[in-house]
């Protein structure tokens, strides 16, 4: 990948936090669509956020809904506080969000206590590798990235863990968060996918290899894109084919299947790549994220912009 433009770190942190949510935004209308499904409503390429589904134009779903839950916790505990972001979503997923995972609320609302909720519910069900905890990431990714490579995926896997019993998804995660920090350091994310997985888990390594490999694509998923190795693999491969931000979305959108958790991966990497001068201002200029069970909350993109830059100048720094 090729970086077009000298594009300095505010940029991109406000890029990777904005991003994900205008993608969310954007693939809201469309998801559990078919493939072609962006093509099809925008035939020029140029895609607005144009609502549907049970959502307005701009309206963000639980993806960034949640993400913003973890920023806020980061900066208002000073540091990862894991029962206060779990009470956190709890408090969220009683206000009756529009969207939820099953799995995540299940986790939220079994009663459990937080450290044991997401490992009790992969032990009944035996299937926890959903991709919920890639879709908030951002702004932990924000948060932790002056911390380094080790910090940054160990505080991915314990969040993830939240309400990810499969340490698949744990993993995910983790690798999410590394090639955001290596974005958000003026790097190419492609170019250190072989370093990233040197990290993985040994059990899990091979498995993610496969999907966040250059010649992977979309087509050779072997999981529905609600799962978290085809969710992130289509976002690096995104990522990989296209040349703007704004391509990188409507070819993540145009995939069908989850698509507002496929675009709010895209866009967080894409985001951190090209900056947030390349996120097109008839998105941000709608882009707001309620946050149902917090007192009729809203955010827009300005306050965005303003916790983007507190992650990034309050979070951890390396030694």
């Amino acid at each position: 990948m090729t970086q077009r433009a000298p594009v300095d770190r505010g940029d991109r942190v406000a890029g990777a936090v904005v991003g994900s949510a205008a993608g969310d935004a954007l693939g809201a209308p469309f998801e559990f669509g078919p493939s072609g499904v962006f093509t099809t409503r925008f035939p020029d390429g140029v895609g607005t956020l144009c609502g549907g589904g049970g959502w307005d134009p701009g309206e963000a779903t639980d993806d960034t809904q949640m993400a913003v839950l973890v920023g806020e916790s980061l900066l208002e505990r000073g540091g990862l506080d894991l029962p206060d972001v779990f009470d956190r979503f709890r408090r969220w997923a009683a206000g009756e969000p529009k969207d939820i995972g099953l799995q995540t609320e299940d986790v939220l609302t079994n009663g459990s206590p937080w450290d044991l909720a997401a490992g009790l519910h992969f032990q009944v069900n035996g299937r926890a590798a959903g991709n919920g905890s890639l879709m908030r990431a951002s702004t932990s990714a924000v948060y932790f990235a002056r911390a380094g490579r080790t910090p940054t995926m160990e505080a991915a896997r314990r969040i993830a863990a939240l309400t990810h019993g499969d340490r698949a998804a744990r993993e995910g995660t983790a690798v999410l968060h590394e090639l955001i920090r290596v974005a958000l350091a003026g790097g190419d994310p492609l170019a250190a996918v072989p370093g990233t997985l040197a990290e993985v888990h040994a059990d899990h390594r091979d498995r993610w290899a496969v999907v966040l490999a250059h010649d992977w694509h979309p087509g050779l998923a072997t999981e529905f894109n609600g799962a978290v190795w085809p969710c992130l693999g289509t976002a690096l491969w995104a990522l990989r084919t296209t040349d703007s931000f704004e391509r990188a979305l409507a070819c993540a959108v145009d995939v069908g299947g989850d698509t507002d958790t496929v675009a709010a991966v895209t866009g967080g990497l894409a985001g951190a790549v090209y900056g947030i001068g390349a996120v097109p201002a008839r998105w941000t200029g709608l882009l707001h994220v309620p946050l149902p069970g917090y007192a009729d909350r809203c955010l827009d993109t300005a306050d965005l912009l303003t916790l983007a830059a507190r992650l990034d100048a309050e979070g951890p720094r390396t030694a």
